[in-house]
């Protein structure tokens, strides 16, 4: 009795065995040169070379629900049959069915900005490994930018979206923006939102500061000189809070003559300038410091060059710290003590937030927003000593 291209499955008592149908016996012929040169390979294509029906052959190559019936011989001998032909899903048309895009956008405000490779990478490495493609978008610091770059991606029917804020994110009132699309599953990492209906990951900034200021403490540094953050910048009030909690600990007073504000601006860049800028500005007020706490790196690779040109040498005269450790800290000229950012976690942790809600809504359960505090390390290099 031939075996039935048409046998329909009913259940698991029937199937285990009938499933995988041969189709009558016919002729194996490799698909022609007109079909290889300009046309995909299609379901029917593997059906012939494997000698399984076409529904039985798009069940295994689909991963369908009745494939575990398939003995295993069955499935080996089809997705052989379909390698040897070089057979690949039409991964759109199975979006259209299934209403899923296996995509994830990802908008940085500024790729520039140093800081955000390592992050990337967390992103691009987790969403890889959950066969998820990440859509990368740039917006140049620009609100409309943003707002035609997220119509776009939700067009493309994204399933996930991970936001990568930096400076500017405080000026660009994208809340509005997000919240729109709260049915998309979304992650910043870098700022905590309110209302706090958006995932978040952040770094403890408090955390950070505190380790670094207790750092230039246990060296013997009292008389330190800060250059804080712009007023505006989500990270600069819970470091600076980190600092005022260490002098509090060992009552020290803070000079407020040490004391340095870095401007707001456009350019990730700008720290090295404006440190160069505010370390020139603390000199000339003529106030003794043995040691400097920059609010990040490149603020502090500013710095020691001011500090250089006024003869001044690092760390035998003057300690230098600075915040997040990107790629230049380690080689820098003294290497930089900094506090790192471990930001390819970071970038991972707001990556799984994003698929683990996309999971639960695939599965229609409920999932509440995330916010994620990741814990700095204090990395000790050449830019600071002991007072002498």
């Amino acid at each position: 009795m031939e075996p039935s291209d048409s046998h329909s499955v009913s259940g698991p008592a029937k199937t285990t065995e009938k499933i995988p149908t041969k189709t009558k016996p016919r002729r194996r012929t490799e698909p022609s040169a007109s079909r290889s040169g300009s046309a995909a390979v299609t379901i029917r294509d593997v059906a012939e070379r494997s000698g399984f029906s076409s529904a039985t052959v798009s069940i295994v190559l689909n991963n369908a629900p009745l494939a575990r019936y398939i003995p295993d011989a069955s499935k080996a001998r089809i997705q052989r049959a379909a390698s040897q032909l070089g057979y690949r899903p039409n991964l759109f048309a199975r979006s259209l069915r299934s209403r899923r895009s296996h995509t994830v956008g990802v908008m940085v405000f500024d790729m520039t900005d140093p800081y955000c490779t390592l992050v990337l990478r967390g992103i691009e490495n987790t969403l890889y490994q959950a066969s998820f493609l990440p859509i990368l978008t740039d917006v140049h610091n620009d609100r409309s930018r943003f707002e035609r770059y997220l119509e776009m991606m939700l067009d493309r029917r994204i399933e996930g979206l991970v936001v990568l804020a930096n400076w500017l994110f405080v000026d660009i009132n994208v809340l509005s923006d997000l919240e729109k699309n709260a049915h998309i599953p979304t992650a910043v990492v870098g700022r905590e939102l309110k209302p706090d209906n958006i995932s978040s990951v952040i770094v403890d900034n408090n955390l950070g500061a505190r380790a670094a200021f207790e750092h230039l403490y246990s060296l013997g540094h009292r008389k330190v000189a800060f250059i804080r953050g712009p007023h505006e910048l989500y990270d600069t009030e819970p470091r600076w809070r980190g600092v005022r909690a260490v002098a509090r600990d060992h009552s020290l007073e803070l000079d407020p003559r040490l004391i340095v504000d870095l401007p707001e601006s456009r350019d990730p860049f700008s720290g090295f300038e404006d440190g160069y800028m505010l370390t020139e500005q603390l000199l000339h007020r003529r106030r003794p410091f043995t040691a400097l706490m920059a609010f990040d790196d490149m603020t502090a690779f500013g710095a020691i060059r001011a500090l250089a040109k006024a003869g001044i040498r690092v760390p035998d005269q003057c300690s230098v710290v600075g915040f997040d450790d990107v790629s230049p800290a380690a080689i820098y000229s003294p290497a930089l003590t900094t506090v790192r950012q471990p930001m390819e976690v970071m970038g991972a942790a707001a990556a799984n937030i994003v698929l683990e809600a996309i999971n639960a809504s695939v599965e229609k359960k409920p999932f509440h927003p995330i916010h994620r505090r990741i814990v700095p390390e204090l990395i000790v290099r050449e830019s600071t000593r002991s007072v002498k």
